[in-house]
């Protein structure tokens, strides 16, 4: 069983026991996530899409708040000694799903 969500202004393909790394959210460690915005849900090779799966929902738990790897910026215009160098660690929220429910 599959499910297709909409989180953070993306969206995932979720199965249940499965982590994923969604945008930054305003959750501490252990709390209980719901997603109300489910868009498709396979369950046995049946797809439920539309007004099926409106009451459809899908429950996460948050299993930690963290930052992704250093991305290294540099930019400069040749002839001119301007140069300019910047990093980037793009925040992230690691979840486990565990409830898809119809």
């Amino acid at each position: 069983m599959y499910a297709i969500i909409e989180a953070c202004g993306k969206q995932y393909k979720v199965e249940e026991e499965a982590t994923l790394r969604v945008e930054l959210m305003e959750k501490e460690a252990n709390d209980t996530v719901r997603f109300d915005k489910v868009l498709l849900v396979s369950d046995d090779g049946k797809i439920s899409v539309g007004k099926a799966v409106e009451k459809a929902y899908v429950e996460a738990v948050v299993v930690k708040n963290g930052k992704g790897p250093k991305i290294n910026i540099f930019k400069y215009k040749s002839k001119k000694n301007e140069r300019k160098r910047q990093g980037h660690r793009q925040p992230y929220t690691e979840i486990k799903i565990t409830k898809i429910s119809l």
